[in-house]
């Protein structure tokens, strides 16, 4: 085999059209590397945002801490304070509220939200419009 000899192939400068293409590849080369970090940091970024962010925002107020359960023995007895006159058109439940909506013996509509494991109205709300 034939030895090669690298002091020899340094020194040997390149053809002109040889130093254009070399010097076309480290310029590519260069623009590769960039926008390859720049996007690397955009993903960096975008991780930091997505494990910093505040998701759901404030507790509501009326919150309960504990899961609703009611004992099959020993059902729940609950009044709910409704103004007087106020006459129920339809109810909903979901978890442990109970929506109450009516009128009032004015003709307001109105909806109640009344939770079941407070036992009170934990929302008075008045529907206005068509």
């Amino acid at each position: 085999m034939a030895d090669i000899d690298d002091e020899n192939q340094e020194d040997k400068p390149l053809d002109p059209v040889m130093e254009g293409v070399r010097r076309k590849m480290v310029k590519l080369q260069l623009i590769s590397g960039g926008i390859m970090a720049v996007l690397f940091l955009a993903v960096l970024v975008s991780i930091f945002y997505k494990l910093t962010r505040d998701e759901g925002g404030a507790e509501p107020v009326a919150a309960t801490s504990q899961p609703f359960s009611v004992p099959s023995d020993q059902p729940l007895s609950l009044s709910a304070n409704l103004p007087a006159g106020f006459r129920v058109g339809q109810t909903s439940l979901s978890g442990s509220q109970m929506l109450i909506y009516g009128e009032t013996a004015a003709g307001e509509r109105k909806a109640f939200v009344f939770d079941l494991a407070l036992g009170r109205i934990i929302a008075d709300v008045t529907l206005a419009g068509d």
